[in-house]
Protein backbone atom coordinates (compact mmCIF):
# COMPACT_ATOMS: atom_id res chain seq x y z
CA UNK A 1 0.00 0.00 0.00
CA UNK A 2 2.82 2.37 0.81
CA UNK A 3 4.35 1.67 -2.59
CA UNK A 4 1.08 2.51 -4.36
CA UNK A 5 0.79 5.68 -2.30
CA UNK A 6 4.29 6.77 -3.32
CA UNK A 7 3.62 5.98 -6.98
CA UNK A 8 0.31 7.88 -6.92
CA UNK A 9 2.09 10.87 -5.36
CA UNK A 10 4.62 10.90 -8.22
CA UNK A 11 1.82 10.53 -10.80
CA UNK A 12 -0.01 13.47 -9.23
CA UNK A 13 3.17 15.55 -9.31
CA UNK A 14 3.70 14.78 -13.02
CA UNK A 15 0.10 15.67 -13.87
CA UNK A 16 0.38 18.99 -12.03
CA UNK A 17 3.65 19.73 -13.85
CA UNK A 18 2.05 18.84 -17.19
CA UNK A 19 -0.87 21.14 -16.41
CA UNK A 20 1.49 24.02 -15.66
CA UNK A 21 3.53 23.42 -18.81
CA UNK A 22 1.10 24.74 -21.40
CA UNK A 23 3.50 24.13 -24.28
CA UNK A 24 3.78 20.40 -23.55
CA UNK A 25 0.04 20.09 -22.99
CA UNK A 26 -0.57 21.88 -26.28
CA UNK A 27 1.80 19.57 -28.14
CA UNK A 28 -0.02 16.52 -26.74
CA UNK A 29 -3.19 17.80 -28.40
CA UNK A 30 -1.80 19.49 -31.52
CA UNK A 31 0.62 16.84 -32.86
CA UNK A 32 -2.08 14.16 -33.33
CA UNK A 33 -4.43 16.77 -34.79
CA UNK A 34 -1.81 17.95 -37.30
CA UNK A 35 -1.00 14.42 -38.40
CA UNK A 36 -4.70 13.61 -38.76
CA UNK A 37 -5.34 16.74 -40.83
CA UNK A 38 -2.25 16.24 -42.99
CA UNK A 39 -2.84 12.60 -43.81
CA UNK A 40 -6.61 12.81 -43.97
CA UNK A 41 -7.00 16.10 -45.81
CA UNK A 42 -3.81 17.51 -47.31
CA UNK A 43 -1.94 14.36 -48.34
CA UNK A 44 -3.37 12.89 -51.53
CA UNK A 45 -1.86 10.63 -54.19
CA UNK A 46 -4.90 11.00 -56.45
CA UNK A 47 -3.66 13.90 -58.54
CA UNK A 48 -6.10 16.37 -60.00
CA UNK A 49 -5.76 19.65 -61.89
CA UNK A 50 -2.08 19.24 -62.74
CA UNK A 51 -0.87 22.60 -64.12
CA UNK A 52 -0.02 22.06 -67.78
CA UNK A 53 0.51 24.12 -70.91
CA UNK A 54 -0.44 23.72 -74.56
CA UNK A 55 1.49 24.47 -77.74
CA UNK A 56 -1.26 24.51 -80.36
CA UNK A 57 0.17 24.52 -83.88
CA UNK A 58 -3.19 23.71 -85.43
CA UNK A 59 -5.25 26.64 -84.12
CA UNK A 60 -8.50 25.09 -85.33
CA UNK A 61 -11.86 24.40 -83.82
CA UNK A 62 -10.90 20.73 -83.59
CA UNK A 63 -7.81 21.55 -81.50
CA UNK A 64 -9.92 23.64 -79.13
CA UNK A 65 -12.39 20.76 -78.75
CA UNK A 66 -9.45 18.45 -78.05
CA UNK A 67 -8.21 20.77 -75.27
CA UNK A 68 -11.71 20.94 -73.77
CA UNK A 69 -12.03 17.15 -73.91
CA UNK A 70 -8.73 16.64 -72.09
CA UNK A 71 -9.66 19.30 -69.53
CA UNK A 72 -12.91 17.46 -68.82
CA UNK A 73 -10.92 14.54 -67.37
CA UNK A 74 -9.95 16.88 -64.45
CA UNK A 75 -6.51 15.27 -64.41
CA UNK A 76 -4.92 18.35 -65.95
CA UNK A 77 -5.63 22.06 -65.96
CA UNK A 78 -4.39 24.17 -68.86
CA UNK A 79 -2.85 27.30 -67.33
CA UNK A 80 -0.52 28.46 -70.10
CA UNK A 81 -0.72 28.70 -73.87
CA UNK A 82 2.56 29.03 -75.75
CA UNK A 83 3.41 30.30 -79.21
CA UNK A 84 6.92 28.83 -79.30
CA UNK A 85 8.18 25.41 -78.30
CA UNK A 86 11.35 26.82 -76.72
CA UNK A 87 9.47 29.01 -74.24
CA UNK A 88 7.17 26.09 -73.44
CA UNK A 89 10.10 23.78 -72.67
CA UNK A 90 11.64 26.50 -70.49
CA UNK A 91 8.43 26.71 -68.46
CA UNK A 92 8.50 22.94 -68.11
CA UNK A 93 12.11 22.99 -66.89
CA UNK A 94 11.36 25.78 -64.41
CA UNK A 95 8.40 23.79 -62.99
CA UNK A 96 5.91 26.50 -63.99
CA UNK A 97 4.03 23.66 -65.69
CA UNK A 98 4.35 19.92 -65.16
CA UNK A 99 3.48 18.80 -68.70
CA UNK A 100 3.03 20.24 -72.18
CA UNK A 101 0.50 19.16 -74.79
CA UNK A 102 1.96 19.65 -78.28
CA UNK A 103 -0.77 19.71 -80.94
CA UNK A 104 0.64 19.26 -84.48
CA UNK A 105 -0.45 21.45 -87.44
CA UNK A 106 -1.96 18.41 -89.24
CA UNK A 107 -4.31 17.54 -86.38
CA UNK A 108 -7.39 17.22 -88.61
CA UNK A 109 -5.69 14.72 -90.93
CA UNK A 110 -4.36 12.69 -87.98
CA UNK A 111 -7.81 12.52 -86.40
CA UNK A 112 -9.43 11.49 -89.69
CA UNK A 113 -6.88 8.71 -90.23
CA UNK A 114 -6.62 7.56 -86.63
CA UNK A 115 -7.88 4.02 -86.06
CA UNK A 116 -8.86 4.92 -82.50
CA UNK A 117 -11.81 6.86 -83.93
CA UNK A 118 -12.91 4.09 -86.27
CA UNK A 119 -12.12 6.00 -89.50
CA UNK A 120 -8.63 5.25 -90.86
CA UNK A 121 -9.67 7.29 -93.94
CA UNK A 122 -8.69 8.46 -96.45
CA UNK A 123 -6.77 5.38 -97.58
CA UNK A 124 -3.74 5.38 -95.29
CA UNK A 125 -0.74 3.29 -94.44
CA UNK A 126 -0.45 1.51 -91.11
CA UNK A 127 2.13 4.08 -90.06
CA UNK A 128 -0.33 6.92 -90.65
CA UNK A 129 -3.25 5.24 -88.88
CA UNK A 130 -1.08 4.32 -85.89
CA UNK A 131 0.23 7.83 -85.37
CA UNK A 132 -0.94 9.54 -82.14
CA UNK A 133 -2.87 12.72 -82.76
CA UNK A 134 -0.77 14.80 -80.33
CA UNK A 135 2.16 14.51 -77.94
CA UNK A 136 2.61 15.06 -74.19
CA UNK A 137 5.98 16.27 -72.93
CA UNK A 138 5.98 15.37 -69.24
CA UNK A 139 8.16 16.38 -66.29
CA UNK A 140 9.23 12.88 -65.28
CA UNK A 141 11.08 14.03 -62.16
CA UNK A 142 7.90 13.31 -60.17
CA UNK A 143 6.83 9.73 -60.85
CA UNK A 144 3.28 10.28 -59.54
CA UNK A 145 2.71 13.20 -61.89
CA UNK A 146 4.21 11.23 -64.78
CA UNK A 147 1.93 8.26 -64.11
CA UNK A 148 -1.13 10.51 -64.02
CA UNK A 149 -0.28 12.02 -67.42
CA UNK A 150 0.51 8.59 -68.85
CA UNK A 151 -3.02 7.52 -67.97
CA UNK A 152 -4.19 9.89 -70.75
CA UNK A 153 -2.18 7.98 -73.36
CA UNK A 154 -5.10 5.78 -74.40
CA UNK A 155 -7.79 8.34 -73.67
CA UNK A 156 -10.89 7.71 -75.84
CA UNK A 157 -11.78 10.58 -78.17
CA UNK A 158 -15.11 9.38 -79.50
CA UNK A 159 -16.51 12.80 -78.59
CA UNK A 160 -14.54 14.38 -81.42
CA UNK A 161 -16.14 12.37 -84.21
CA UNK A 162 -19.04 10.64 -82.47
CA UNK A 163 -17.60 7.24 -83.36
CA UNK A 164 -16.84 4.12 -81.31
CA UNK A 165 -13.32 3.84 -79.97
CA UNK A 166 -10.56 1.37 -80.71
CA UNK A 167 -8.20 1.06 -77.77
CA UNK A 168 -5.44 -0.75 -79.74
CA UNK A 169 -3.86 2.50 -80.92
CA UNK A 170 -2.74 5.16 -78.41
CA UNK A 171 -4.38 8.54 -78.66
CA UNK A 172 -1.37 10.51 -77.38
CA UNK A 173 2.33 9.96 -77.49
CA UNK A 174 3.87 10.52 -74.04
CA UNK A 175 7.52 11.55 -73.74
CA UNK A 176 8.93 11.54 -70.21
CA UNK A 177 11.65 14.13 -69.73
CA UNK A 178 14.39 14.14 -67.04
CA UNK A 179 13.50 10.62 -65.85
CA UNK A 180 12.39 8.60 -68.88
CA UNK A 181 12.77 5.25 -67.11
CA UNK A 182 10.67 6.49 -64.17
CA UNK A 183 13.24 5.24 -61.68
CA UNK A 184 12.19 6.03 -58.13
CA UNK A 185 15.76 6.77 -57.02
CA UNK A 186 16.02 9.66 -59.49
CA UNK A 187 13.05 11.31 -57.79
CA UNK A 188 13.89 10.33 -54.21
CA UNK A 189 17.63 11.08 -53.88
CA UNK A 190 17.54 14.84 -54.69
CA UNK A 191 14.47 15.25 -52.48
CA UNK A 192 16.20 13.35 -49.69
CA UNK A 193 18.80 16.12 -49.54
CA UNK A 194 16.08 18.59 -48.59
CA UNK A 195 14.56 16.27 -45.98
CA UNK A 196 17.87 15.45 -44.27
CA UNK A 197 18.92 19.10 -44.22
CA UNK A 198 15.53 20.16 -42.86
CA UNK A 199 15.72 17.74 -39.95
CA UNK A 200 19.36 18.20 -39.00
CA UNK A 201 19.70 21.95 -39.49
CA UNK A 202 16.57 22.82 -37.51
CA UNK A 203 17.49 20.37 -34.75
CA UNK A 204 21.03 21.78 -34.47
CA UNK A 205 19.95 25.34 -33.80
CA UNK A 206 16.50 24.91 -32.21
CA UNK A 207 18.12 24.41 -28.80
CA UNK A 208 21.08 26.77 -29.33
CA UNK A 209 19.87 29.72 -27.23
CA UNK A 210 17.96 27.80 -24.55
CA UNK A 211 21.02 25.57 -24.06
CA UNK A 212 23.13 28.64 -23.32
CA UNK A 213 20.51 29.79 -20.83
CA UNK A 214 20.23 26.43 -19.07
CA UNK A 215 24.01 25.96 -18.90
CA UNK A 216 24.49 29.44 -17.45
CA UNK A 217 26.57 30.68 -20.39
CA UNK A 218 24.38 33.75 -20.83
CA UNK A 219 26.11 35.23 -17.79
CA UNK A 220 29.39 35.23 -19.70
CA UNK A 221 27.76 36.56 -22.88
CA UNK A 222 26.38 39.53 -20.98
CA UNK A 223 29.88 40.66 -20.04
CA UNK A 224 31.14 40.46 -23.65
CA UNK A 225 30.80 43.11 -26.37
CA UNK A 226 29.09 40.56 -28.66
CA UNK A 227 26.03 42.03 -30.34
CA UNK A 228 22.81 40.12 -30.79
CA UNK A 229 23.02 39.64 -34.56
CA UNK A 230 26.68 38.62 -34.22
CA UNK A 231 25.63 35.91 -31.78
CA UNK A 232 22.91 34.72 -34.16
CA UNK A 233 25.30 34.52 -37.13
CA UNK A 234 27.94 32.82 -35.03
CA UNK A 235 25.42 30.22 -33.91
CA UNK A 236 24.48 29.14 -37.44
CA UNK A 237 27.84 29.45 -39.24
CA UNK A 238 29.52 26.20 -38.06
CA UNK A 239 26.57 24.09 -39.13
CA UNK A 240 26.74 25.31 -42.73
CA UNK A 241 29.78 23.10 -43.33
CA UNK A 242 27.99 20.13 -41.77
CA UNK A 243 25.07 20.67 -44.13
CA UNK A 244 27.34 20.86 -47.17
CA UNK A 245 29.04 17.63 -46.10
CA UNK A 246 25.65 15.92 -45.89
CA UNK A 247 24.79 17.09 -49.41
CA UNK A 248 28.07 15.72 -50.77
CA UNK A 249 27.47 12.36 -49.09
CA UNK A 250 23.85 11.98 -50.28
CA UNK A 251 24.35 13.11 -53.87
CA UNK A 252 27.74 11.42 -54.17
CA UNK A 253 26.46 8.04 -53.04
CA UNK A 254 23.24 8.53 -55.00
CA UNK A 255 25.26 9.10 -58.16
CA UNK A 256 27.69 6.23 -57.58
CA UNK A 257 25.33 3.61 -56.15
CA UNK A 258 21.95 4.45 -57.76
CA UNK A 259 23.22 6.17 -60.94
CA UNK A 260 21.24 9.33 -60.21
CA UNK A 261 22.30 11.90 -62.83
CA UNK A 262 23.62 15.30 -61.80
CA UNK A 263 22.87 17.34 -64.90
CA UNK A 264 23.12 20.82 -63.41
CA UNK A 265 26.03 23.02 -62.41
CA UNK A 266 27.65 22.17 -59.10
CA UNK A 267 28.09 25.89 -58.47
CA UNK A 268 24.35 26.50 -58.91
CA UNK A 269 23.62 23.53 -56.68
CA UNK A 270 26.02 24.82 -54.02
CA UNK A 271 24.48 28.30 -54.00
CA UNK A 272 20.93 26.96 -53.71
CA UNK A 273 21.98 24.59 -50.94
CA UNK A 274 23.74 27.34 -48.98
CA UNK A 275 20.62 29.46 -49.15
CA UNK A 276 18.44 26.62 -47.92
CA UNK A 277 20.83 25.67 -45.11
CA UNK A 278 20.83 29.28 -43.91
CA UNK A 279 17.01 29.43 -44.02
CA UNK A 280 16.67 26.15 -42.08
CA UNK A 281 19.21 27.19 -39.45
CA UNK A 282 17.43 30.51 -39.00
CA UNK A 283 14.12 28.67 -38.56
CA UNK A 284 15.79 26.67 -35.78
CA UNK A 285 17.03 29.88 -34.17
CA UNK A 286 13.50 31.31 -34.18
CA UNK A 287 12.32 28.22 -32.33
CA UNK A 288 15.19 28.55 -29.87
CA UNK A 289 14.43 32.19 -29.07
CA UNK A 290 10.74 31.42 -28.50
CA UNK A 291 11.30 28.34 -26.31
CA UNK A 292 11.85 28.56 -22.57
CA UNK A 293 13.74 25.28 -22.19
CA UNK A 294 15.16 22.45 -24.30
CA UNK A 295 12.04 20.33 -23.85
CA UNK A 296 9.91 23.05 -25.39
CA UNK A 297 12.38 23.53 -28.24
CA UNK A 298 12.21 19.80 -29.01
CA UNK A 299 8.43 19.88 -28.99
CA UNK A 300 8.27 22.90 -31.26
CA UNK A 301 10.82 21.32 -33.61
CA UNK A 302 8.60 18.25 -34.02
CA UNK A 303 5.61 20.55 -34.46
CA UNK A 304 7.39 22.33 -37.35
CA UNK A 305 9.10 19.32 -38.93
CA UNK A 306 5.92 17.30 -39.50
CA UNK A 307 4.14 19.70 -41.88
CA UNK A 308 7.42 20.94 -43.33
CA UNK A 309 8.38 17.47 -44.57
CA UNK A 310 4.93 16.16 -45.47
CA UNK A 311 3.93 19.29 -47.43
CA UNK A 312 7.27 19.77 -49.19
CA UNK A 313 6.37 17.57 -52.16
CA UNK A 314 8.95 14.93 -51.25
CA UNK A 315 6.53 12.00 -50.80
CA UNK A 316 3.27 13.41 -52.12
CA UNK A 317 2.86 15.70 -55.15
CA UNK A 318 2.43 19.35 -54.33
CA UNK A 319 -0.22 19.60 -57.06
CA UNK A 320 -2.35 16.92 -55.37
CA UNK A 321 -2.78 19.00 -52.21
CA UNK A 322 -5.81 21.22 -51.63
CA UNK A 323 -5.26 24.90 -52.25
CA UNK A 324 -5.20 25.74 -48.53
CA UNK A 325 -2.49 23.13 -47.94
CA UNK A 326 -0.46 24.56 -50.83
CA UNK A 327 -0.55 28.01 -49.24
CA UNK A 328 0.70 26.53 -45.96
CA UNK A 329 3.41 24.59 -47.80
CA UNK A 330 4.72 27.79 -49.37
CA UNK A 331 5.64 29.10 -45.90
CA UNK A 332 8.23 26.37 -45.30
CA UNK A 333 11.73 26.58 -46.84
CA UNK A 334 11.71 22.85 -47.68
CA UNK A 335 8.99 23.31 -50.30
CA UNK A 336 11.03 25.86 -52.24
CA UNK A 337 14.28 23.91 -51.96
CA UNK A 338 12.56 20.73 -53.19
CA UNK A 339 11.70 22.52 -56.42
CA UNK A 340 15.16 24.06 -56.62
CA UNK A 341 17.27 20.94 -56.16
CA UNK A 342 15.19 18.75 -58.47
CA UNK A 343 15.26 21.42 -61.16
CA UNK A 344 19.02 22.00 -60.86
CA UNK A 345 20.08 18.35 -60.51
CA UNK A 346 17.72 16.81 -63.05
CA UNK A 347 16.79 19.63 -65.44
CA UNK A 348 20.03 21.66 -65.57
CA UNK A 349 18.37 24.99 -64.76
CA UNK A 350 20.03 27.89 -62.95
CA UNK A 351 18.99 29.66 -59.78
CA UNK A 352 18.12 32.67 -61.95
CA UNK A 353 15.49 30.56 -63.72
CA UNK A 354 14.00 29.72 -60.30
CA UNK A 355 13.93 33.34 -59.15
CA UNK A 356 10.76 33.09 -57.04
CA UNK A 357 12.05 30.24 -54.87
CA UNK A 358 15.50 31.81 -54.49
CA UNK A 359 14.04 35.19 -53.54
CA UNK A 360 11.70 33.57 -51.02
CA UNK A 361 14.51 31.64 -49.30
CA UNK A 362 16.68 34.77 -49.15
CA UNK A 363 13.83 36.88 -47.76
CA UNK A 364 12.97 34.21 -45.20
CA UNK A 365 16.60 34.04 -44.04
CA UNK A 366 16.96 37.81 -43.58
CA UNK A 367 13.53 38.24 -41.99
CA UNK A 368 14.02 35.24 -39.71
CA UNK A 369 17.48 36.36 -38.60
CA UNK A 370 16.13 39.82 -37.83
CA UNK A 371 13.21 38.39 -35.86
CA UNK A 372 15.48 36.05 -33.87
CA UNK A 373 17.86 38.91 -33.08
CA UNK A 374 15.04 41.14 -31.86
CA UNK A 375 13.45 38.31 -29.92
CA UNK A 376 16.62 37.38 -28.10
CA UNK A 377 17.45 39.48 -25.06
CA UNK A 378 20.97 39.24 -23.80
CA UNK A 379 20.06 39.08 -20.17
CA UNK A 380 19.10 36.53 -17.56
CA UNK A 381 15.37 37.23 -17.58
Amino acid sequence: MKMLHRISAIVGKELIQLKRDRMTFGMVIMIPLIQLMLFGYAINTHVRDIPVGVYDQSQTGLSRVLIQTVTATQIVKFEHQFNALQSARSALANSNIRALLVIPPDLSQRVARHSNLGFATPASTNEQTDRPIAQWLVDGSDTVIASAIKSLRGMPLSELMNKPTNRNTPTFEVALLYNPEQRTAVNIVPGLVGIILTMTMIMFTSAAIVRERECGNLEMLITTPVRTYELMIGKIFPYIFIGLLQVIIILGLGHLVFSVPINGSLLQLGLATLLFIAASLVLGLIISTISINQLQSTQMTIFILLPSILLSGFMFPYEAMPLAAQYIAEVFPATHFMRLIRSIVLKDVTIFDMGYDVLWLFTFTIAGLTFASLRFKKNLD
